[in-house]
Order: structure tokens, then C-alpha cells, then sequence
């Protein structure tokens, strides 16, 4: 554990599952904040703020900062600030996307925008889908937060972001930049606050975003059971992350 300076949790399925906290990842993240580790929450989820995510973590018992929280939101509106600078952004999405755009100084617009950003939006109606085609016909710039096609809700799997992203493709015959895992990106703004790879590892249930997402940015990585992908599937895989254990428990 002492080799690690940047240690990146995904929230669903490895910190909480739902509402519901998993106590062994309370336990460990309490361990390396005693050890002067102040753990990274990286999530694909764009539809809250990272107060609202601050908030949900305080009631389960984790007390961290905004500024340790990394979500496909803050993410894509970095990488639109490196590549799009002073662009004009329609978006697609909720307070999370919204609230992070904006902080990096970005206008946003229904009409004629430069870029067209894709988020969650549970509010999504036909006419948000068709001004957000034209605009990317029209030779908008087309960013996606994530590829999601569903979540887990109480009631069942429901579509995710990457649903509506796919119509979009398939409307507009145009390719999305996808910034969310397994994408590295959000872990590449994590590094830009000082570390080296060598000292940052990623923490996941899912291989196929979270792990991947560390294999992609060339860091070490832990598959935790209980979630999404089973270890067995994980093992045949043809690249496997560094570590496998079956609670967070067993990291010491």
C-alpha cells in the first residue's frame, strides 16, 4: 500500500452499491487517510455535482473533498478546455455536466454551438436528440462522457448515457469521443495534479470501465469481487489487472 500516492476508487459497486455503503472500502479509505492518503472517487457518472457527491459519501461515513472527486462531467469539460478552448458547447446532460462546463468558462448555447456534449439526461425529449443532430450534421465537434448503454437502478437495468449516444451516432453517421472509463482520461487529469504513474493505482469491480481504464493509462490495478464482472471472467481476459482480491479487505 505504501507505494501508492494517488489511489482511485470507482463509486458504484466498489465504495457503495446504491445507497448502500460497503463497509470494507470504508475501512480501507479510512487506513490510507490515516496514512496521509487522501484516496480519488472516479465515477462515469455526469449527472451530479461533486458536492452532491461529497454529501452522498458524507452520509455513508467517507469524508473527502470536491477537489478528490473525478467524474465523467468534470472530465469532459477539461478535455473540451484543452482541445476546445473558447468553443461554444450545446449540451445534453444534467447539474453535474452543466455545473462543470461552466466552471471551465464555457458558453453554452441551443444554436449553432461548436461542440455538442453528451450526458445522462433523464429528462431527454425527442427535440433535445434532434437539435443535438443537426448541430453535430452541421460539423459540431461530438463529446460523450461515457458509453454507458444502462444502469442499475432498484427497479432494473435502465438506459445510460451511452443509449443516447449510440442514436446520435447512428442518426449522424459520426463517431463520439467517449471521456469516461475505459477511456484513461479521467485518470490523465488525476496525474496532472502530481504523480507518476508508477504511484497510482485504480480500483474497480468493473473490467470492463474500470479496469480498463487503468490498463489503457499504462497504471497498476485492483479487480474487487462483488460487482459487476466475477473474477472468473476477469481471468480469462488477455490483459489482466495487477492485483485480484475478493474484499478490499484483503488489501493490506
Amino acid at each position: 500500500m505504501d507505494k501508492y500516492n494517488a489511489v482511485c476508487f470507482d463509486l458504484d459497486g466498489t465504495v457503495y452499491r446504491g445507497n448502500e455503503v460497503i463497509p470494507e472500502a470504508v475501512t480501507l479509505i479510512e487506513k490510507l487517510q490515516r496514512g496521509g492518503i487522501e484516496p480519488y472517487f472516479v465515477t462515469n457518472n455526469s449527472s451530479s455535482t461533486t458536492q452532491q457527491f461529497q454529501t452522498k459519501l458524507l452520509r455513508m461515513g467517507i469524508q473527502t473533498k470536491p477537489e478528490q472527486i473525478m467524474t465523467s462531467a468534470i472530465a469532459s469539460a477539461k478535455y473540451c478546455k484543452e482541445h476546445y478552448d473558447g468553443a461554444s458547447i450545446m449540451m445534453i446532460g444534467e447539474e453535474g455536466l452543466e455545473e462543470a462546463l461552466v466552471s471551465e468558462g464555457f458558453q453554452l448555447t441551443t444554436q449553432n454551438p461548436d461542440v455538442v456534449v453528451v450526458g445522462i439526461d433523464r429528462s431527454i425529449t425527442y427535440e433535445k436528440l434532434a437539435a443535438a443532430s443537426l448541430a453535430i450534421r452541421a460539423g459540431a465537434h461530438f463529446i460523450a462522457t461515457n458509453g454507458d448503454r444502462a444502469f442499475p437502478t432498484e427497479k432494473g437495468l435502465v438506459p445510460g448515457n451511452g443509449s443516447f449516444v449510440k442514436l446520435l451516432e447512428t442518426t449522424t453517421d459520426c463517431k463520439a469521443t467517449y471521456v469516461g472509463k475505459p477511456e484513461p482520461h479521467m485518470l490523465h487529469f488525476i496525474q496532472q495534479k502530481g504523480y507518476r504513474k508508477d504511484e497510482m493505482i485504480m480500483i474497480g469491480d468493473n473490467y470492463e470501465t474500470d479496469i480498463q481504464a487503468g490498463i489503457r493509462f499504462g497504471i497498476d490495478t485492483i479487480h474487487v469481487e462483488g460487482g459487476v464482472t466475477s473474477a472468473e471472467t476477469v481471468r480469462k481476459q488477455p490483459s489482466l489487472p495487477t492485483y485480484f482480491y475478493k474484499s478490499l479487505a484483503d488489501w493490506k
